[in-house]
């Protein structure tokens, strides 16, 4: 039987969600995480390929604002839900999800496609780059001591309902988004996705809590969302804690935050993932190698429109730099593109000059949110210097101050 894509019908939600279930390895997901997916999936964004009645494939997007270096917010298409079905694997599926996708980003006039990859490895084939990586860390709190700032004493804590408390939670993350690249900008519903906590989905966690930080004032300057796993052993207490979010806007605050999440009450153990790579927490804690750090790829960047994404950043340095690029998925990017830029703005135009530097798109997306240096790439062979200077000039242009990052998945 021929396969049919076409665009979601919503009333065809349930089995093109269940579809993508049994691609990820058939556990459903809690009732409570399935009504949130149902209501922000924009279904004039979401593809479905068909078999007869089968769902066989997916891809969705959501419209997403994007943080840049320089602090503007970028349109950016948030790729997800993206399966083939067991049975349709090596049957070019993927690739033609892709394919629409990527076509219809442009149309749209998104210059830059984003996702997380379930398996890295493929979608490098479709011109994205991991362009931010997460940290994880697993501190052992018998071990491991705070050193925070003496403001911190001067930093009001208070628990609060995590849902009560989304409003104020939601005007710090705002705040923080001229800060660091690559945090998508939350439209309404997105703050939601913070405090779910199904209750099988817990797997023995306490439910959620939230402890906010106020100035003297009264004014929240962060917060933390976090659940406690209370466990116990032969000798007593072995409890651990989760930090699921913790941002603040000075540093007294989340200094603040930190040590009170390290003083938790029969908890010796302190675990958070997806933090920024750069997190401050690594020089807060006496040891950073009891602190069991780890690093991850996290958003991966695809530049549908390379012109419109590079003249849409700032740069740290100034830039006068040729690029030869190539695209064989996104042909409209081949060609050279002439980046001029420093920290006030850019302009990317195409140019018939001699190239400085040769790389493909992936490249240019790894590098674009200031994460992973042109240097680096370079030194991989994966960019190449035509003109000497050029990849020195063009790194330092592009790198930021601090790692971009992404604070959750989509």
């Amino acid at each position: 039987m021929t396969m049919d894509m076409r665009v979601l019908r919503p009333l065809e939600w349930d089995d093109w969600f269940r579809h993508l279930e049994v691609a990820f390895g058939g556990e459903a997901e809690p009732a409570e995480a399935r009504e949130f997916y149902r209501d922000m999936t924009e279904p004039e964004r979401s593809l479905g390929v068909w078999d007869g009645e089968a769902c066989v494939g997916s891809a969705s997007a959501f419209s997403f604002r994007l943080a840049v270096p320089g602090g503007a917010l970028v349109p950016a298409a948030g790729v997800t839900m993206v399966g083939v079905a067991p049975t349709h694997r090596r049957r070019g599926v993927l690739t033609s999800l892709m394919r629409r996708q990527l076509d219809d980003v442009r149309a749209g006039g998104e210059p830059l496609a984003v996702l997380t990859a379930s398996d890295p490895a493929i979608y490098g084939r479709f011109g994205y780059g991991a362009a931010t990586y997460s940290l994880s860390v697993e501190v052992d709190t018998t071990r491991v001591r705070l050193a925070v700032p003496p403001e911190a004493d001067g930093i009001r804590l208070r628990l609060v309902d995590p849902e009560e408390a989304l409003g104020a939670c939601e005007k710090v993350y705002a705040a923080l988004l001229a800060v660091r690249p690559g945090m998508p900008a939350r439209l309404p519903g997105w703050e939601r996705q913070g405090v779910l906590d199904p209750a099988s989905g817990r797997g023995g966690r306490a439910p959620l809590a939230c402890v906010l930080a106020e100035r003297a004032d009264g004014e929240v300057v962060g917060y933390a969302r976090y659940q406690v796993n209370p466990e116990w052993d032969m000798s007593g207490s072995a409890g651990s804690v989760e930090v699921r979010d913790l941002d603040a806007l000075d540093p007294a605050a989340y200094a603040a935050l930190w040590r009170y999440v390290f003083d938790i009450d029969l908890v010796w153990t302190v675990k958070a993932h997806k933090r920024p790579v750069d997190d401050p927490l690594l020089h807060l804690v006496s040891d950073v190698r009891r602190s069991a750090p780890r690093v991850r790829d996290q958003l991966h960047v695809r530049l549908v429109d390379v012109g419109a994404a590079l003249a849409a950043r700032v740069y740290g340095s100034p830039v006068d730099v040729v690029f030869e690029v190539t695209d064989a998925f996104c042909p409209w990017n081949e060609g050279r593109w002439r980046l001029t830029g420093d920290a006030k703005g850019a302009s990317c135009v195409r140019t018939g000059d001699a190239a400085d530097l040769a790389l493909s798109v992936t490249e240019l997306g790894a590098a674009y949110l200031g994460g992973v240096t042109l240097a680096s790439l370079g030194g991989a062979g994966r960019v190449v210097e035509r003109r000497a200077g050029a990849l020195v000039e063009a790194s330092r242009g592009f790198a930021g101050d601090v790692a971009p990052w992404l604070p959750h998945g989509f």
